[in-house]
Protein backbone atom coordinates (compact mmCIF):
# COMPACT_ATOMS: atom_id res chain seq x y z
CA UNK A 1 0.00 0.00 0.00
CA UNK A 2 1.27 3.46 -0.77
CA UNK A 3 0.85 6.32 1.66
CA UNK A 4 2.23 9.77 2.35
CA UNK A 5 4.06 10.52 5.58
CA UNK A 6 5.32 13.73 7.09
CA UNK A 7 8.70 13.06 8.69
CA UNK A 8 10.80 15.81 10.26
CA UNK A 9 13.84 16.62 8.10
CA UNK A 10 16.42 15.59 10.70
CA UNK A 11 14.77 12.19 11.25
CA UNK A 12 14.37 11.66 7.52
CA UNK A 13 18.07 12.35 6.90
CA UNK A 14 19.14 9.97 9.68
CA UNK A 15 16.78 7.24 8.46
CA UNK A 16 17.82 7.68 4.82
CA UNK A 17 21.47 7.50 5.87
CA UNK A 18 20.88 4.35 7.93
CA UNK A 19 19.05 2.69 5.05
CA UNK A 20 21.98 3.50 2.75
CA UNK A 21 24.50 2.14 5.29
CA UNK A 22 22.50 -1.09 5.52
CA UNK A 23 22.07 -1.28 1.77
CA UNK A 24 18.28 -1.42 1.88
CA UNK A 25 15.64 0.86 0.38
CA UNK A 26 14.24 3.61 2.59
CA UNK A 27 10.77 2.03 2.37
CA UNK A 28 12.17 -1.24 3.77
CA UNK A 29 13.67 0.61 6.73
CA UNK A 30 10.36 2.37 7.42
CA UNK A 31 8.44 -0.90 7.18
CA UNK A 32 10.92 -2.57 9.55
CA UNK A 33 10.60 0.33 12.01
CA UNK A 34 6.79 0.08 11.98
CA UNK A 35 6.91 -3.69 12.56
CA UNK A 36 9.37 -3.21 15.46
CA UNK A 37 7.13 -0.58 17.03
CA UNK A 38 4.03 -2.76 16.71
CA UNK A 39 5.83 -5.72 18.27
CA UNK A 40 7.09 -3.55 21.12
CA UNK A 41 3.53 -2.40 21.80
CA UNK A 42 2.50 -6.05 22.16
CA UNK A 43 5.42 -6.80 24.48
CA UNK A 44 7.01 -9.13 21.96
CA UNK A 45 9.50 -6.61 20.68
CA UNK A 46 11.74 -6.84 23.74
CA UNK A 47 13.36 -10.27 23.84
CA UNK A 48 15.14 -9.45 27.09
CA UNK A 49 11.74 -9.17 28.77
CA UNK A 50 11.23 -12.92 28.35
CA UNK A 51 13.93 -13.55 30.94
CA UNK A 52 12.89 -10.74 33.28
CA UNK A 53 12.30 -12.08 36.74
CA UNK A 54 13.53 -15.59 36.08
CA UNK A 55 16.43 -15.17 38.48
CA UNK A 56 14.16 -14.08 41.31
CA UNK A 57 14.81 -17.39 43.07
CA UNK A 58 18.45 -16.33 43.53
CA UNK A 59 17.51 -13.26 45.55
CA UNK A 60 18.00 -15.02 48.92
CA UNK A 61 21.29 -16.53 47.82
CA UNK A 62 22.54 -13.14 46.66
CA UNK A 63 21.56 -11.58 50.00
CA UNK A 64 23.38 -14.39 51.86
CA UNK A 65 26.54 -13.84 49.81
CA UNK A 66 26.36 -10.07 50.34
CA UNK A 67 26.05 -10.54 54.13
CA UNK A 68 29.08 -12.83 54.15
CA UNK A 69 31.11 -10.31 52.14
CA UNK A 70 30.09 -7.54 54.55
CA UNK A 71 31.18 -9.64 57.56
CA UNK A 72 34.54 -10.36 55.95
CA UNK A 73 35.19 -6.71 55.21
CA UNK A 74 34.21 -5.70 58.74
CA UNK A 75 37.00 -7.83 60.20
CA UNK A 76 40.23 -6.01 60.90
CA UNK A 77 43.37 -7.91 60.01
CA UNK A 78 46.09 -8.04 62.74
CA UNK A 79 48.56 -6.09 60.60
CA UNK A 80 45.99 -3.30 60.12
CA UNK A 81 45.39 -2.78 63.87
CA UNK A 82 48.50 -0.67 64.39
Amino acid sequence: MKTTLEIPDAIFRRAKSLAAERGIPFRALVSEAVVDKLQAENGRGKPWMAAFGRLRHLRRETARINRRIEREFEQIEPEDRR
